[in-house]
């Protein structure tokens, strides 16, 4: 190359370059897809800015309604970070903004490969991020099995954390160098909950690992920075009659989420699969209103209808809702917001919030 089109090439390289530190920071809208049997996943991309409810394209998200802002704050993964979304109305949406994005050695030697499942939660004066960590790193297996295991999924290390801010945009910074649960355990789907001024995480003990998914919970240390006791056992999906076996053997818990109905008992939704393949919220009740059960699964799942990993919170008029995504395993999944009648014995779909 003479030096007249060397230069010439070189001007075109600067100008492509500022070009490109010009553009705003957009933060990625990933569709896991660690529930089903498929796998893979795929990842949109766009800018921030008003958004409508249907047109959002993100799963596995979670909605903290702030009384303080008058505003709704959702959360979703973003590849290795969390990004957020607000609103006034549930409807007109802003974002995604990130809110979280890890170090390199946020788990010291085992690098993370992604995140899935955020939540935001208010605990007293601060703000946290419930999250799972995703790696490639492989679990050693104290106990290895007689025969191959029914899943063939590799047992990685895989666990629920939490993050902390002083306020609900972030950005947010990880409590603990791990996961919460113990670290042999492949965990998911972390969630608070508060009993009797004790605070919980509420996870699901994931069935790659023990075929049988279960719902666990593990008292935590009153600023949620470790826990303080071993996990205990809540159910396992099969006590759930709508709950049946996959299709690689597995039987899946995942996304619980609760509430105190108005008859005192405790309701706890969550999802799995039924006999159709199709993901499904269902709603199990602790008749005693505490954590420790027992539980009695209601017979027929909340919603059949493909969709899940729902979410619980109240508007600032005092509705309850129900947040989850649809259609699974599909890149149109997007966010479905439905209002919820507490009867006292159960809940009921009321109507689907649209902006149509």
């Amino acid at each position: 190359m003479n030096l007249k089109n060397f230069l010439r090439a070189l001007v075109v390289a600067i100008c492509l370059a500022g070009v490109a530190h010009a553009q705003p920071a957009t933060a990625p809208s990933t569709q896991q897809s660690r529930r089903g049997a498929g796998g893979g996943g795929g990842r949109q991309m766009r800018p921030p800015g008003p958004i409508v409810l249907e047109d959002i394209r993100i799963r596995d998200i979670n909605i903290l309604a702030e009384p303080a802002t008058k505003t709704y704050y959702m959360v979703g993964p973003g590849g290795r970070g969390i990004v957020q979304y607000t609103s006034k109305d549930l409807v007109n949406w802003d974002g995604p903004r990130p809110v979280f994005t890890p170090p390199a050695d946020v788990w010291g030697e085992i690098r993370t490969n992604s995140i899935w499942a955020p939540e935001i939660h208010k605990y007293k004066d601060k703000y946290y991020l419930f999250f799972t960590f995703d790696t490639r790193t492989p679990l050693p297996d104290p106990n290895p099995p007689t025969k191959p295991p029914r899943s063939q999924r590799p047992l990685v290390y895989r666990g629920s954390t939490i993050a902390v801010c002083d306020v609900p945009t972030g950005p947010f910074t990880a409590l603990l160098p791990r996961s919460i649960p113990p670290q042999e355990m492949m965990t998911l789907d972390g969630t608070l909950w508060v009993e009797d001024g004790q605070p919980y995480m509420v996870f699901a003990h994931e069935w790659v690992q023990i075929t049988m998914g279960t719902i666990e919970a593990v008292k935590l240390k009153e600023d949620l920075s470790a826990p303080i006791d071993k996990p205990f056992l809540l159910f396992k999906a099969a006590d759930a009659p709508w709950a049946k076996v996959q299709v690689e053997g597995g039987t899946v818990t995942d996304g619980p989420s609760f509430h105190v109905s108005k008859s005192g008992q405790l309701f706890m939704v969550w999802s799995s699969f039924d006999d159709q393949e199709r993901y499904n919220v269902g709603l199990a009740i602790s008749p005693s209103g505490k954590l420790a059960g027992p539980w009695i699964h209601q017979p027929q799942a909340l919603y059949v209808e493909n969709g899940g990993h729902p979410n619980l919170f109240k508007t600032f008029d005092g509705k309850l809702m129900l947040l989850f995504h649809a259609p699974n395993n599909n890149p149109q999944n997007r966010p479905h917001i439905f209002e919820l009648e507490d009867t006292g014995e159960t809940l009921k779909l009321v109507r689907e919030l649209s902006s149509k």
